[in-house]
Order: C-alpha cells, then sequence, then structure tokens
C-alpha cells in the first residue's frame, strides 16, 4: 500500500477521532467492521514504514479508556483485545502459528461466542465479592463495583468452597435485543439520540455514576475466564468450573471444542447462521488455544494475546432504494424521519421501513429519497440505513419540515436535544400513540381495540384523548365503516372489563417517560393508591430503591402537570377503578418458572401476569433456580434442557390447576 507520510498521519487522526466516537461518546459513525479494515491498513503502513509511527497511533494502545468520575483499579493481569480475523484463510495462518509456536499440530481449541458486549474483571476474595473493573487501558479501569453489584445474576458469595483467597475472572457485560429496542423507544421519546447498538448501550449504561440507573437498564453479563491460579488444565474446563461457583456463564451450545480448521469453521457457520435468533448481539466467535499451560507458555504480544484471535462475521447487509421519507409523531411529541424502502430481505425478514433517527443523521449521511443504500439491523436488531450508494445516481435532497405532519403547529427542539418534537399535547398523532400505549396488552389490556381502529375514532373525532374510550357509545361505533353490532359488542366489553384493574397496571399505562413495568410496580407498592401516587415528590422517589434522578424527575414533573392530574381524575370519574395487586393467594411465592411454547388458553405474557399475581417468578431461561417449565404447542430447546436438569415439566392444564388453587 503506497501513501505518504502525511496520508499515514491523517489515517492515524482519522481512527482516533472515531475512537472518540466509539469510546467516549458512545455513538459510532462507522460500523466495527469498517473500523477494523481500516486499522488492518493502518498496522500495514506501519509495517513497511516503522520509522513514521506515531507513539499515539491506535495500533499502540488497547480500545477503552478510563471515564472521569470514577476510581481506578489496577488489574492483576493486563486486559488485552484480541486479535481480528475475518476469513478462513485468517483462521488458517492463526492455527499453523499456534501449531509451530506449541512444536506440535495435534492442538485443540476451545471456540466460543463473541457476544458484543463490555469486558470486566471481577474479584472475589475469600469467595465473596470484593470489587469490578472495566477494561479502561488494559493495565488501569474504571472502578464499575457498584454498577456490577446492580447485575443480580453476578453472586455476591460463590458457592464452592476451598477457593483461592484471591479469584478473579473475566467476562463480559451486554444488554439483550429486547432490553435494546426498549431502552431505544425510551430515548427517542424523550429527544435523546438513540443509541447505535446494544454495546455502546451497555458500556454507555457502566459508564453512569448513580448504581439506581445502571439496575434500570437491566443489563446481563457471562463469565468465560478465570485469571489467577487453579488447577484446571483446558479452557473448556473453565465453563464448568464458573458455573459449579453459581456464575452465569454461555449456554452450553454456545461452545466448542475443536481439533481443526474444518471444526472451527463448521461451528463458526452453524452460530452464523443462529445469529438473528439469538436474544442479543454477536459480531463473531472467539478461538482459544485450549491447553492452558500452552496458553501460559505462549504469552501475550503488547496488545494481544497470541493464543487467541476471534473471528468476526461480516455484518449482514441488503441493498433497497428509497422511495420516501415520511414523520411518525410519538406519544411525547418526539418526530422521528423514517426510510419508506423498496421492500428488500434482511436477517430473516423483509424490510419495508429503516428509521433515520432525525435530521441530524440524515445530514451527516446525507440520505436522499431516491438514493440506493446499504441496510443493516443495528445489533441485528432494529433496521438502519448505513450508508448510501454514492456510486449511483443519486436521489433528491430532503428538508426537515418546520410543521408536525399531523396538526401542522411548528416543531421546536428542546435545548441539549437532538429529536423535533410537535409542542401541541392535543395532536392528534401523539392522542393515537398515547391511546394505543394506553390500551396495550402490558397496560389496560383493551383487547379489539388496534391501530386502525383508534386512527378511525381519532379520524372521525369520536375521541381525542383517552378518557373518550370510556364514553364510547354503541351508536358512535355503528357509525364506523367495518363496525357490525358484533364486533361493536365485543370492543365495548373490552373497554368495561378494563376498567377494573391495578395500580401497577394503570400506572404503566399513563405512559410516564422512562417508566417501565418495574419501575410502575415499585410505585404501586409505594403509593398504595391513586391519590397518595399524586403527591409523591421527588425526594420521596429517589427513596425508592431501583428509582434514579432520571427517573424520579420524569416521575415528578408528570405528576405536576394539571392536565395529566386531570386525566388521572376524569378516568376515575368515568368507573375506572383501581386496586392494589391482590394479596391473597400468594402460595407460588419464591416458585421460579419458564414458560416455552404456544398456550392455547392464555398468551404467554396474560400466564406470567397470572403466576406474578400468586407470587411466582418467570424466567426467560432454564436454571438451576428453575422449578417448573410449562410446556405449549411447538416447545422449544428449553424443554430438554429441563429435563437434563430433573426439572417438572408442566402441561398447560397442569399450570391451569395451580392457578386455580391460588385462588
Amino acid at each position: 500500500m503506497e501513501v505518504t507520510k502525511g496520508e499515514y498521519e491523517k489515517r492515524v487522526e482519522t481512527l482516533l477521532q472515531h475512537d472518540f466516537y466509539y469510546y467516549v461518546e458512545c455513538a459510532p459513525r462507522i460500523s466495527d467492521y469498517q473500523y477494523d479494515q481500516l486499522l488492518k491498513e493502518l498496522e500495514q503502513i506501519e509495517k513497511a514504514h516503522p520509522d513514521w509511527v506515531v507513539h499515539y497511533s491506535p495500533t499502540k494502545r488497547i480500545g477503552e479508556r478510563t471515564t472521569q468520575g470514577f476510581k481506578r483499579i489496577k488489574h492483576s493481569h493486563p486486559m488485552l483485545s484480541l486479535s481480528n480475523t475475518y476469513s478462513q484463510e485468517e483462521v488458517g495462518e492463526f492455527i499453523r502459528r499456534i501449531a509451530k509456536n506449541v512444536g506440535h499440530a495435534r492442538a485443540e481449541f476451545s471456540v466460543e461466542l463473541k457476544i458484543d458486549g463490555v469486558a470486566i474483571a471481577v474479584r472475589y476474595e475469600k469467595g465473596t465479592f470484593a470489587s469490578a473493573a472495566s477494561r479502561g487501558n488494559g493495565t488501569f479501569g474504571d472502578d464499575i463495583t457498584n454498577n456490577i453489584k446492580t447485575l443480580s445474576s453476578v453472586p455476591l458469595k460463590l458457592r464452592k468452597k476451598d477457593l483461592p483467597q484471591v479469584l478473579e475472572i473475566r467476562g463480559e457485560v451486554f444488554l439483550s435485543s429486547a432490553q435494546f429496542v426498549r431502552l431505544n423507544q425510551e430515548r427517542e421519546e424523550a429527544g435523546l439520540e438513540p443509541w447505535a447498538n446494544p454495546r455502546n448501550a451497555a458500556a454507555g449504561a457502566l459508564k453512569l455514576l448513580d448504581p439506581k440507573e445502571v439496575a434500570r437498564r437491566k443489563l446481563s453479563v457471562v463469565f468465560y475466564d478465570v485469571v489467577t491460579a487453579t488447577d484446571l488444565k483446558e479452557q473448556c474446563a473453565v465453563h464448568t468450573f464458573l458455573k459449579q461457583l453459581g456464575l452465569p456463564i454461555a449456554n452450553e451450545n454456545h461452545y466448542a471444542v475443536c481439533a481443526d480448521l474444518k471444526a472451527i469453521m463448521d461451528f463458526s457457520q452453524k452460530i452464523e447462521k443462529q445469529r438473528c435468533a439469538l436474544p442479543f448481539a454477536i459480531d463473531g466467535v472467539v478461538i482459544k488455544l485450549n491447553n492452558l499451560e500452552e496458553q501460559k507458555a505462549l504469552g501475550f504480544t503488547g496488545k494481544s494475546p497470541r493464543w487467541a484471535t476471534a473471528y468476526k462475521f461480516a455484518p449482514e447487509q441488503a441493498t433497497s432504494q428509497i422511495v420516501d421519507i415520511l414523520l411518525q409523531v410519538g406519544r411525547t411529541g418526539v418526530v422521528t424521519p423514517v426510510a419508506c424502502l423498496k421492500p428488500t430481505s434482511l436477517a430473516g425478514s423483509v424490510i419495508r421501513r429503516a428509521t433515520l433517527h432525525n435530521y441530524e443523521e440524515i445530514k451527516r449521511k446525507d440520505i436522499r429519497v431516491g438514493d440506493t443504500v446499504i441496510l443493516e439491523k443495528g445489533g441485528d436488531v432494529i433496521p438502519k440505513v448505513a450508508q448510501v450508494i454514492t456510486d449511483k445516481p443519486r436521489g433528491v435532497k430532503w428538508q426537515m419540515p418546520s410543521l408536525c405532519p399531523i396538526c401542522h403547529t411548528k416543531l421546536v427542539k428542546k435545548e441539549g436535544e437532538v429529536a423535533m418534537r410537535c409542542p401541541n399535547s392535543s395532536c392528534s398523532g401523539q392522542q393515537i400513540r398515547k391511546i394505543l400505549f394506553f390500551a396495550s396488552k402490558g397496560a389496560m389490556d383493551i383487547r379489539h381495540l388496534g391501530e386502525k381502529v383508534v386512527h378511525k375514532l381519532v379520524q372521525s373525532q369520536l375521541i381525542h384523548s383517552i378518557a373518550d374510550l370510556y364514553r364510547l357509545q354503541k351508536k358512535d361505533l355503528l357509525q364506523l365503516e367495518g363496525f357490525l353490532e358484533k364486533s361493536a359488542d365485543k370492543l365495548l366489553q373490552s373497554i368495561e372489563r378494563s376498567k377494573h384493574t391495578t395500580l401497577d397496571r394503570f400506572i404503566f399505562s399513563l405512559g410516564i417517560p422512562y417508566v417501565g413495568k418495574q419501575t410502575a410496580r415499585i410505585l404501586a407498592e409505594h403509593a398504595q393508591s391513586v391519590q397518595s401516587l399524586l403527591h409523591l415528590n421527588k425526594e420521596n422517589l429517589l427513596g425508592l430503591e431501583g428509582i434514579g434522578e432520571t427517573v424520579a424527575t420524569s416521575i415528578s414533573d408528570f405528576f405536576k402537570n394539571k392536565e395529566h392530574i386531570s386525566l388521572v381524575e376524569t378516568l376515575q370519574q368515568l368507573g375506572v377503578k383501581v386496586a392494589l395487586e391482590s394479596k391473597k393467594g400468594k402460595s407460588l411465592s419464591g416458585i421460579y418458572f419458564v414458560l416455552t411454547g404456544t398456550l392455547e388458553k392464555y398468551t404467554r405474557q396474560e400466564a406470567q401476569t397470572l403466576i406474578e399475581q400468586r407470587g411466582g417468578v418467570v424466567q426467560s431461561a432454564v436454571t438451576k433456580k428453575t422449578q417448573f417449565v410449562v410446556k405449549g404447542e411447538n416447545p422449544g430447546s428449553k424443554v430438554e434442557k429441563a429435563r437434563k436438569l430433573n426439572i417438572p415439566v408442566l402441561s398447560e392444564e397442569k399450570l391451569l390447576d395451580l392457578l386455580e388453587k391460588e385462588n
């Protein structure tokens, strides 16, 4: 690669700028794949021209920085980044290098998922949780002890006895795909820039100085390495050892011992095919020499272990054309541009729309109507426009309208926000979203009130707000196209049933920014009544476990608004009766369930609610804590795992018997 010294220095500056976007702002502007390719080019230039190399080159340090506001912890063993490979040829070269260095060709390799998260080191002393640190610069990391303590899956005391005085383990903190979607919805509604991917959302959470806010992010963690001395001989035994300690590890189907290149590539290809179905983001697999003594003998370069490498998958992409850019109005007034696309298949689904987040994003990427674009799924979850194909004919530049597309009120932008908002709280676009949220399953659960019906009701001016749902009469519905006697009766019956609800559901249905179901339960348990809820102040809220500064401010501000108070009072006047969750029938208390497959009488969400109302706990995965797995039609692998662990598997009928006994 022929470049001048000036071009080399410019490339260094470009990568340093991208480091800043990624590690400091947690808002990358290029994909990991693009960054790695730029870094690899820089390494090639430096190899050809060693006299050019500057001491601040990104090739000379580990990526992550320590964060202002945290104490620093020195790692007992350096936390180094892995080298990356992108092809079978590069993996083959890694294997040949290992064989040469260990002196034989029979080396085995432990291969596991490369979860797209944040590396951490956790230290136990006499089996008790002592501290946790981020990678930082590899030598020193941030002291994130209090933040990691908020992860309920991290035990404060290990289960195994006869442990070393000090045990240090390494793991990866990550955000599940479902939590990533939830957080981005909240951020967009609050007018904040959405996270680019789950990794950056997890990194942003660990940089928070308030552990209560960290807890609200619902982070997950898996552990995969022990760096203090043990009598373990092989990498594959580390997973079993960590599991015996009571620590969360990868699913047993997500790691394998491979004897050669073919086995490694077969496993990698199998995982890549499953990638879209995983509940978290991965960007490849990690290949480690299985023999721990040989690992130790090989040691490290200045930046990476010689005995391990990452085989990274290329991001799944598809090409499409932007037909139009439309604006969506959310329930808090945030106006989001959305690209309407020629339908295309990506990662197992047909994509017709992709969020463009905000006007600043459109300007930065120079996205135009008519452009041919490359699509990716952000963190394999949300469709996004990765880049414009500039050698294709360009489209027409798009300008952000100054008026709301629904009510034509002038849009505004709050200080410090990137999102545009419609300030008109009576805007029908906002009202439609508020009504749909209010009626959703997790809220008031008004069935037969889908998006098309709500649009018809609002457009015909039969309803203007949430409260108007409880003023609807049969004659009103029969005016609407598509409504007959039976469909009108069903909707009215569902609205009537929703008048009797629990306090936590009622709180959640109000759509208070940053208040999810768990926070709604915390508020309900504390307030005990609607009237008490209306008089909670910020100081009261900050004293509650799980509620931090941002959430407390949001709740306090919500109930200072006279319109919100009026809505709550009007709903009560119209017959909505809110009660605390029943305390009777709690003998399922402390019993852990897992639901799998399609149930006949209830949806899984409804079954979960019934179990939780009786004090039970519903888990997403089978663990040693699980006491019952409930099986519907077409169950997944959870049934097989339950049988391996000798956990009883119940039919839906058996679950109903249990629930009826609790009444």
